[in-house]
């Protein structure tokens, strides 16, 4: 599959998080709102803001800080981990990881015993269990999208567009509280997500409010989870889970896809299609494919969808030999009909081609 290179070009006085890593280090979810790239890293708790400033250039680098507009469960300093974003009904959506982290040990340290010791800790950063949503509007003035904590609806003067995110106490929150009596999810609640436990990767919202949440992990028995949830504003402005209709949990449904025993990396909506990004739910280097789920966004009940069913449109390149542990795909952002720009996490030092910039690949869906 040809692949065409996009440059998105980084403000150095933004690009850094406290400990000193660039944020095009540890891309994990991209999106398109006009001529606006969105992109997130996962070390931080800020989106940031492009804009095409060419035929395959995004630049112009603007930095949202996120507890600007939501109550962040924990410390400004803790990272969301963000590893979705979307947009619908003027809103943009993101998610955070809900997974717990282990403690990475180092094998060139003397003392052996205490590294090993370090793959005993498992870790919760509260920042990590958020789903929210943030006003998005088209300033007139520059035709770039701006976020907004509060803001009149651009075509409806009796609505008023505000900051909402699902309720929760920084420990916890409702869509965890859920999961926690899930047959399926609960025995991989407290595994950490790079141990094939429970991690959120892809976000897609439709027009009627329905939010797909995939999964890198777990995949069970080689069937990778989308959860569908639909949610509802109480009186004092905060996300809680609705019921959605069909669904045998009541608070979600739930799809089990055949991807191979690959999980979610992003979700994004085509039409009444999600386009799927996949690969290892495990800390390696294996196959990154991008699937098309048709008519995803039509299914009445829970589901179970057979790899007959899943279109398997492209695979794309991964690091492996010298470049092991490299170029792994996270996101995936919509360009238009025709065509999606995957962004890499770790990329590799030939994606890096300035100081402040890196690379990532345009494909045209088949």
């Amino acid at each position: 599959m040809r692949r065409q290179p996009y440059t998105l070009h980084f403000d150095p006085k933004l690009s850094l998080n406290a400990e000193k890593k660039h944020v095009r280090d540890g891309l994990s979810s991209t999106l398109l709102t006009g001529d606006n790239l969105w992109v997130c890293c996962d070390e931080r708790t800020s989106i940031e803001r492009l804009r095409r400033t060419g035929p395959h250039d995004f630049g112009e680098h603007c930095s949202y800080q996120l507890a600007d507009f939501l109550d962040l469960p924990g410390d400004e300093a803790i990272e969301i981990d963000i590893e979705g974003l979307a947009d619908a009904g003027h809103y943009l959506w993101l998610v955070g990881s809900h997974s717990l982290k282990r403690k990475q040990p180092d094998e060139h340290r003397r003392d052996t015993a205490k590294e090993i010791a370090k793959l005993a800790k498992v870790k919760a950063d509260s920042n990590r269990y958020l789903l929210a949503r943030i006003p998005l509007l088209r300033n007139p003035d520059t035709g770039n999208f701006e976020l907004h904590k509060e803001a009149p609806h651009p075509t409806d003067p009796a609505q008023t567009l505000s900051a909402a995110q699902l309720h929760g106490n920084g420990e916890t929150n409702e869509l965890l509280e859920a999961l926690a009596h899930d047959p399926h999810l609960k025995p991989f609640l407290g595994i950490p997500g790079k141990d094939n436990g429970f991690d959120i990767e892809g976000l897609a919202v439709t027009t009627a409010g329905h939010v797909f949440v995939g999964l890198r992990g777990p995949v069970l028995r080689g069937w990778a989870l989308v959860l569908e949830l639909l949610p509802r504003y109480d009186k004092h402005g905060r996300m809680r889970l609705g019921e959605v209709p069909g669904a045998t949990e009541k608070l979600y449904k739930k799809h089990f896809l055949d991807l191979g025993g690959m999980g979610l990396r992003e979700l994004r909506l085509h039409g009444p299609d999600l386009l799927l990004l996949a690969g290892p739910t495990m800390d390696l280097d294996g196959t990154i494919a991008v699937y098309c789920w048709t008519r995803a966004t039509d299914q009445a009940t829970d589901s179970l969808v057979g790899s007959k069913d899943l279109r398997r449109l492209f695979d794309v390149p991964h690091g492996h030999g010298p470049t092991a542990g490299k170029d792994r795909a996270e996101g995936m952002a919509l360009l238009d009909d025709a065509h999606v720009l995957i962004a890499f996490d770790s990329p590799t030092s030939a994606r890096k081609t300035g100081p402040q910039q890196v690379v990532a690949d345009r494909y045209r869906l088949p």
